[in-house]
Formats: C-alpha cells, sequence, structure tokens
C-alpha cells in the first residue's frame, strides 16, 4: 500500500476518536493520528509498522518508530487490529478483525483478504491439554506466473 493511499488526518479524525472510544482507548494525539491513517476514510487495511511510521512521517506527524509499535500493540490488545504474521521477520496489521483468510503475494511483499467464503476447512487437532484454540491464521502464499 503506497502512503498515495492513506487518508488525510484531518478527514479521518472525527472517524479515529470513535474507533478509538468504542474500545474504550484514550485518544492521545499520537494515538489519535495513527488511527485516521488505518481507519479515517473507511476502508480495510493491512499494514506494516513501517509503512505506518513512513506514512506518519508523511504527514508531519512527530512520532518514533517504537510509537509506532506500542501503539500498534495497543490496538491489537483493544481488538481494533488483527495481527498476521507472514514469516519470522514481518507482521501486517489487519483494520478487519473477522475471521477471513489471507493471500500474500511473495513478489511485492503485500497482503490482501482472500475470500472467505472458498475456504473450507474440515477438522482441526485436538488442542493439548490445559489449553484452547484462540484462532485459526491462515495465508496463502502466492507468485506470479511465469
Amino acid at each position: 500500500m503506497g502512503l498515495d493511499h492513506a487518508p488525510s488526518t484531518d478527514e479521518g479524525l472525527d472517524t479515529a476518536a470513535r474507533w478509538l472510544s468504542a474500545a474504550g482507548l484514550r485518544p492521545t494525539r499520537q494515538r489519535l493520528a495513527l488511527a485516521a491513517l488505518l481507519v479515517g476514510d473507511g476502508r480495510d487495511r493491512h499494514v506494516t509498522a513501517e509503512w505506518l511510521y513512513a506514512a506518519a512521517l508523511d504527514r508531519g506527524e512527530k512520532v518514533s518508530l517504537a510509537t509506532v509499535y506500542n501503539t500498534l500493540r495497543a490496538f491489537c490488545e483493544a481488538g481494533l487490529l488483527s495481527e498476521i504474521t507472514v514469516d519470522a521477520t514481518r507482521s501486517y496489521f489487519d483494520t478487519r478483525t473477522d475471521d477471513h483468510p489471507h493471500f500474500f503475494w511473495e513478489d511485492s511483499q503485500h497482503l490482501t483478504d482472500a475470500p472467505a467464503d472458498q475456504l473450507r476447512i474440515e477438522q482441526l487437532p485436538e488442542a493439548p491439554a490445559g489449553s484452547e484454540i484462540a484462532r485459526v491464521d491462515v495465508v496463502i502464499r502466492l507468485r506470479r506466473k511465469g
């Protein structure tokens, strides 16, 4: 996702404030600015912390990469985002929090939603004693033919 697709923080501050308030999070200046970039235009997004950091800097926000990571973790803990780990070095943060599969495009390092109605999981293994399955993440890796 390029920076040209990031919503203006001015356009999305009200949406961002409502989003944070619904989760019981205090709307600090930095949280509002980052939330506006994530949900300000109402579109679902899959972003990395690095993308969000660059988008914030591009909008003139004074924020550190550590703050972006901490804020994304707080958003995940509040149920506002889902973290999708595609490998040991890269996670994406998804504004769409319902259960759904993803396509990971290996050539462009891009994550998109996959059609959930086409996915069939017949059976999961039993969880070990004393545990329960919290969620199942499905990431389908793609590469262009040829």
